[in-house]
């Protein structure tokens, strides 16, 4: 359990006609500000560009997910250096960009949909998004899960989930491959920030694309969460919850294979259903 990432706390439990004093822990919830070092040399500009309710943990990997799904940078070697501003305060993080990166400056304004309260959707909100989707597209489609398998993992990634243990109040996110294995997991208050921590760590360690790979969401499947996989390449999501009717839209035009309300030994696969196998299958509908 991390010192920074949680919060003690005495509470009074309630139990019919009793109650107790214990202590108890919840998640550390702080602002992120990211701000931004771009431009050559001998003319640097640094701009704040984001401010987000994170929990503390993983910061950098958080900044640099953000700036790649907001298709600021395309790789990580475009990032000269990420640190604390001034190493003191950890509630900032400046990402300094290469000095030869030509910035579109147009992408610093954050015209992306990645809130479900923008009021902006339908197909204008997908094709935004995939006008800045810059990595090749796959040679050959030859991933396949077995729905087998894809019950084991939310308890694998449950497993994972330290902070969640002691606090039940945090979004998880994990990276599979096809044999099952967790290779990464990431937690956060918001569930865009735990999936920006996981790209994040994915783009530093060579990972990319991710089109090898599976992401389980330990919620539901939100639009923002399919643009940011779509910007990922990955080609299937399960949740453990459900998704919007504008995820499944993105999912299906992005050929995205998307599961939700993945549950014991059940699930709903809402688009892409070739990239699932299934031992017995009889079409019926109800």
């Amino acid at each position: 359990m991390s010192g920074v990432s949680v919060t003690p706390l005495t509470i009074v439990k309630v139990d019919e006609n009793t109650s107790i004093y214990a202590e108890d822990f919840l998640a550390a919830e702080e602002p992120l500000e990211i701000r931004l070092g771009y431009g050559p040399a001998q003319n640097r500009v640094q701009k704040s560009i984001s401010v987000t309710m994170r929990t503390p943990g993983n910061d950098f990997e958080l900044a640099i997910g953000f700036l790649f799904t907001e298709g600021i940078i395309e790789n990580s070697g475009q990032v000269a250096s990420v640190k604390h501003c001034n190493g003191l305060n950890e509630n900032v993080v400046r990402v300094a960009l290469i000095d030869s990166l030509e910035l579109d400056m147009s992408k610093l304004e954050r015209n992306f949909y990645t809130t479900s309260s923008c009021g902006v959707c339908g197909k204008s909100s997908i094709d935004a998004v995939k006008t800045v989707c810059r990595l090749p597209k796959a040679s050959a489609d030859h991933l396949r899960f077995s729905a087998e398998m894809i019950y084991k993992l939310p308890e694998l990634l449950r497993q994972k989930q330290k902070i969640f243990d002691h606090t039940g109040g945090l979004h998880g996110c994990g990276l599979f491959d096809a044999n099952g294995s967790l290779l990464l997991a990431r937690e956060d208050v918001g569930r865009h920030n735990a999936l920006d921590k996981l790209i994040g760590a994915a783009l530093q360690q060579g990972l990319f694309p991710l089109d090898k790979y599976l992401l389980l969401l330990s919620g539901r499947a939100s639009f923002e969460l399919i643009q940011k996989a779509y910007m990922a390449g990955i080609k299937i999501v399960a949740a453990v919850g459900a998704p919007s009717g504008l995820a499944v839209q993105m999912a299906a035009d992005s050929d995205i294979t998307l599961i939700g309300f993945l549950r014991g030994q059940r699930f709903n696969i809402y688009c892409g259903e070739q990239r699932i196998s299934i031992k017995s299958y009889q079409s019926e509908v109800i």
